[in-house]
């Protein structure tokens, strides 16, 4: 742009002493050009001479437009040096943003190499804690003490004299000593377990990692074995659904723990009716859950593929209504003990707090229900262990506690604190599968157990 300055000098009349300040005014001239004008009034003089070539004031005003000029380019921001300056500027800071570009390229690549060893170490330490608690619980057997090549085993006392079976060419050799082992359980500080298997819960192990999800849709989900598998199907099989999404329909299973873990499905079945969160369950060759923006319960049949039974759930809340505190629209939650089905979730009626109720498997109706004492949006997650219900404090917190117990058995609850731990710290689904006796639980992404420990009934 080119910047044409005009300053046209007024000795303006009647200007009183001491106004010395400069007045500016932009705009374009006839061809389009930028043209700033100023006007300074002479400090001295009222009126202008015929010529004006020299002097004191002649001095002072060059001066004083020497620096407007100044001003002048500072307010353009580089106008007067010309298109040329402007396209060499852009031109290096172009060649500054491809070169950052490059660098955050270079850099994700490496935190996302850095990220896969982390992974990689994470699972070598999980296989080598596995080996370790394998080798500790292995047996150890006597051995015999090992006696001086001068002294016969005869008369150590170790081979029986005349024995046939010690005779191998008159060459005395040491034999394995072999010893029956019987193991005899401990006694539980709370008193053993009863004929069932069935007892309160004393404590929860820690969580042991299986797989991760591969995308944003296994942030939440459920993860289940059938505790009383019918065939084709064995207990064995892992079935797996990721709970992310407006149409959750996609049921995944796995022949075992293995194949789960290698990420390979050995069936995927797309279930008719879409699934609402993380509460659905699997037991005696049934999927069962709860139809999406519904109270609507369903049993899904493994083996023909289709629905085979459907219900509401009596004045149950749904879809936000009465969740966990978590989210997600936990409203309803299904699960499996010793004793069959349940049904966790809350009415209007109760106003918010936790109803469990047990469910005829068969055709999904309420048999009987219990009210209890504590609100289902106060926390995190529940479960069912021998007719007890179980409630987590906290899904993110890190170390968190069993905080509540509700007994069907007496329809009386009470405060609990058994230590309970959050690994990835976002747990979204806790169940009980009393084949494996262990808890299954999903956590932020991760598929994990917990073992547990049952006491007296």
């Amino acid at each position: 742009m080119w910047l044409l300055l005009s300053v046209c000098v007024f000795c303006l009349l009647g200007c009183s002493e001491g106004q010395d300040r400069a007045t500016l005014w932009r705009g374009n001239d006839h061809s389009g050009r930028c043209q700033y004008t100023f006007t300074v009034p002479s400090p001295s003089e009222t009126s202008c001479s015929p010529t004006v070539s020299g002097g004191p004031e002649m001095e002072g005003l060059k001066a004083r437009l020497s620096l407007l000029e100044v001003l002048v380019a500072r307010l353009t921001g580089g106008e007067i040096g010309g298109p040329g300056a402007g396209s060499q500027s852009q031109a290096g800071l172009q060649e500054a943003l491809t070169q950052a570009m490059g660098e955050r390229i270079l850099l994700q690549g490496e935190k996302e190499r850095l990220e896969r060893d982390v992974e990689g170490l994470q699972r070598r330490m999980e296989e080598m804690r596995r080996e370790t608690e394998r080798l500790q619980s292995r047996p150890c057997y006597p051995q015999p003490p090992l006696l001086p090549p001068s002294i016969p085993l005869q008369d150590s006392g170790l081979r029986p004299a005349g024995d046939p079976a010690w005779q191998y060419g008159g060459n005395p050799v040491l034999q394995e000593l072999k010893a029956e082992v019987t193991e005899i359980p401990a006694p539980s500080p709370e008193g053993p377990e009863d004929s069932t298997g069935c007892g309160e819960l004393i404590s929860i192990g820690e969580p042991v990692s299986h797989r991760k999800a591969d995308s944003i849709a296994g942030k939440y989900g459920v993860w289940m074995q059938d505790p009383e598998a019918v065939a084709p199907y064995g207990g064995k099989m892992v079935w797996r659904i990721d709970t992310v999404g407006s149409e959750v329909r996609q049921l995944f299973g796995y022949e075992d723990m293995d194949q789960l873990s290698k990420g390979f499905p050995s069936k995927v079945l797309l279930l008719p009716e879409p699934v609402e969160s993380t509460g659905a369950t699997l037991y005696r060759g049934s999927l069962y859950y709860q139809r999406r923006r519904s109270r609507t319960l369903l049993r899904y049949d493994l083996v023909s593929e289709s629905i085979a039974a459907r219900r509401d759930l009596p004045h149950a809340g749904f879809h936000g209504q009465f969740p966990y505190s978590w989210g997600g629209y936990t409203d309803v939650d299904l699960g499996v003990d010793e004793q069959g089905l349940w049904a966790v979730y809350s009415t209007n009626k109760a106003k918010g707090a936790i109803v469990v109720s047990q469910l005829d498997p068969h055709s999904l109706a309420v048999k009987r229900s219990w009210e209890t004492s504590i609100r289902k949006t106060s926390v995190a997650n529940a479960f069912v262990i021998c007719g007890r219900l179980y409630t987590v404090a906290s899904y993110t917190a890190p170390n968190t506690t069993i905080n509540f117990m509700f007994d069907t058995a007496t329809g009386q609850g009470k405060e609990v604190a058994l230590p309970f731990r959050n690994k990835y710290r976002y747990n979204s689904m806790v169940d009980y599968n009393h084949a494996q006796r262990k808890l299954f639980a999903w956590d932020n992404f991760h598929i994990v157990s917990y073992d547990v420990r049952l006491g007296r009934q």
